[in-house]
């Protein structure tokens, strides 16, 4: 079973994120796959009644790599290691995986011109093959690759991303709600 953490942020402001260890995945769990498309820019929920979502995304503006430092989408197979922002609202801000205590509007945008703003929830991705996206300079989760939110006024279905995988507010909110942690992420070109 995972357990919950609460990560500090203040007096005001924590945030909980449910992890588990790669090998505790629930047969619920291993039916339910994310599937990403880099070439598409779309992101495919499988359910385990074979219900299906679509969703468009932005993957990296520098393509697919797996490099640390590259600004690429790893490819490849992996699985969501932690879900973070539970019960937040819609535009909250995170930095370093933890709540800011903000809320994204434009007259915050400009303030922080050069912020990459991660919004609303994030699902923490941790690469499964050694070697490609997992441990050494290819590390997916060391590379802090998310799933997560993003400013409503950027496009989706154009590669602009740092390396993340960028969704609507309201769609990372439906997929956070239908995917647990364990969660089977496949990233292709």
């Amino acid at each position: 079973m995972g357990k919950e953490i609460k990560l500090g942020g203040g007096k005001r402001h924590g945030t909980i994120i449910s992890m588990h260890a790669p090998t505790t995945v629930t047969n619920n769990t291993r039916r339910r796959q994310i599937l990403i498309s880099a070439r598409d820019q779309t992101l495919i929920l499988r359910g385990p009644d074979s219900a299906t979502r679509r969703y468009s995304v932005s993957t990296a503006g520098n393509g697919s790599g797996e490099l640390e430092g590259s600004g690429c989408t790893p490819r490849g197979r992996h699985f969501v290691r932690a879900k973070i922002g539970a019960g937040r609202p819609e535009g909250a801000v995170f930095a370093g995986r933890r709540e800011t205590g903000e809320i994204y509007t434009e007259t915050l945008a400009r303030t922080h011109p050069q912020r990459d703003w991660i919004l609303t929830r994030l699902l923490w991705l941790c690469g499964r093959e050694p070697g490609k996206n997992r441990f050494g300079a290819v590390d997916t989760m060391r590379r802090y690759i998310y799933i997560h939110g993003c400013p409503d006024a950027l496009p989706m279905g154009v590669p602009l991303s740092h390396g993340c995988v960028r969704m609507r507010n309201k769609d990372i909110v439906e997929l956070f709600d239908l995917v647990e942690v364990g969660c089977e992420v496949l990233i292709h070109e």
